[in-house]
């Protein structure tokens, strides 16, 4: 699970936005935000940075917050 969508949302981020700042296809952002893909972690670095770069304080664990004990993967 990520946190992108809320993340983008909150800060009033169009996802073509984010996508365009990463240099991707918006499909491509959509499947990671959606969980049908999971983004490597140089593209989660990525992710983290262009978020940055749009106004957003935020670390890698915001976006992408670490699995806890018993917590579903």
């Amino acid at each position: 699970m990520n946190r992108i969508i809320e993340l983008r949302n909150k800060h009033r981020i169009k996802q073509i936005d984010l996508a365009n700042q990463l240099g991707w296809h918006q499909a491509r952002l959509s499947n990671y935000e959606h969980g049908r893909r999971g983004p490597s972690l140089e593209d989660s670095r990525a992710i983290v940075t262009a978020l940055q770069a749009l106004g957003v304080d935020c670390t890698l664990d915001d976006v992408f917050p670490p699995k806890h004990e018993g917590q579903a993967a």
